[in-house]
Parts: structure tokens; sequence; C-alpha cells
């Protein structure tokens, strides 16, 4: 973030409190453990996970997380705290399901948190701007999208176990995507529940 980036920013927050404008570095400061506040958050509920016999791909909370750091955070935040946790992991930091790290078959899904938490902030955005339309309307909306973001982790997740395994594609899509789909529509329920008490941290 720049110095004329941050000053604004601290200007808005500012006009949005009531208070003075934060200087420059204690807005960079704050943004920074937001991060990772949602980095850990992200790392410690991914930690409840139960594996599955026919498949590497466990059953975690890894993609709730992410989806609810991308709602309360918002995109761009949720965004830097996914890559950070995947970059902590490719390093050896056990940030991964089991206290694991690494880049190994299911790395991909969490490179995908970063789509999750991408989507999950815009979703976020369009249950704010939306608060004129009826509840169904704008609860409706907001639990696609959640669905999409849940949905979309599977893109590099999939990709990812074909090449480290060489499996085939359908082998690939039935054991890294079928058996999850369920409970996607779940996580998804689950994190648009949060919209209402989202904070205004955007």
């Amino acid at each position: 973030m720049t110095t004329k980036n941050a000053s604004s920013a601290a200007g808005g927050l500012a006009a949005h409190a009531g208070a003075r404008p934060l200087s420059p570095l204690r807005v960079i400061a704050r943004e920074a453990c937001l991060i990772l506040a949602g980095t850990a958050a992200i790392a410690l509920i991914g930690q409840l996970a139960i594996p599955l016999p026919f498949t590497p791909v466990p059953i975690t909370l890894g993609t709730f997380a992410a989806l609810a750091v991308g709602a309360v955070l918002g995109s761009r935040r949720g965004v830097a705290a996914s890559l950070l946790l995947a970059s902590l992991a490719a390093a050896g930091a056990p940030v991964l399901a089991g206290w694991t790290s690494g880049v190994g078959a299911t790395f991909g899904y969490a490179l995908g948190y970063a789509l999750v938490a991408d989507l999950a902030g815009r979703a976020a955005r369009l249950w704010a701007r939306s608060a004129e339309a009826s509840p169904l309307h704008r609860t409706l909306v907001a639990f696609a999208v959640m669905l999409v973001a849940s949905s979309i982790v599977y893109i590099p997740g999939v990709i990812w176990l074909k090449a480290a395994t060489g499996m085939g594609w359908g082998a690939a899509l039935g054991l890294g995507l079928v058996p999850f789909l369920v409970g996607d529509v779940i996580k998804a329920m689950a994190a648009t529940s949060l919209l209402p008490f989202r904070g205004r941290l955007h």
C-alpha cells in the first residue's frame, strides 16, 4: 500500500468513525494485523478435518474459513490472508489440515482459498449494497455467490490433485470434488448467515 493510499484509507476510516485521521503507518499496521488474523483463522479453523479412506483429500472447514474471512474482512484482505497461508505452507509451516505443510496432492485447495475469499468478499459487498431489496431476494443472491465461492476451490484443487498424483480427470473429479458437494452447500449457507453480522472493516 502506498503512502498516498494509506492516507486516503486513514481519512476514510476517520470520517466513518468521526475521529482524527489515523497515520499512514497505523493504517498499514492495522491492515497487516487484520490479514495476519485472517491467516490465523483459516489455519486454525482448517484443522477441523475428517480424513476419508478413499481419497487423499480430507473433509475440512478450510473452505468455510476462507468464506468467513473474505466476508468479514473483504476481498482484498481475504485474498492476502489466503495467499499468506499458502506461502507459509509451501515454506514448511504446519498451517494446513492436520498441522501439515508442503505442496502435496491437496495444495491446490490451499491456493483456491484465495478465489474463495475474493468471491465471499464480493458477496458481502452485494449484501451491503442491496439493503433496499427484499430479504428473500437479498439472501438468495448472497447464497448463490457464496455457493459459487465455495465451489471455485475445485478449479485449482482438482487440477493440482490430477497433476500431483497422475490420475485421470474422472478419478480426480471423483476423489477431489464429488464427495464434497453437499458440504459446500452447507458451508455456503453458514457463510451467508454471517453476513448480517459482518463488521465495518471494509
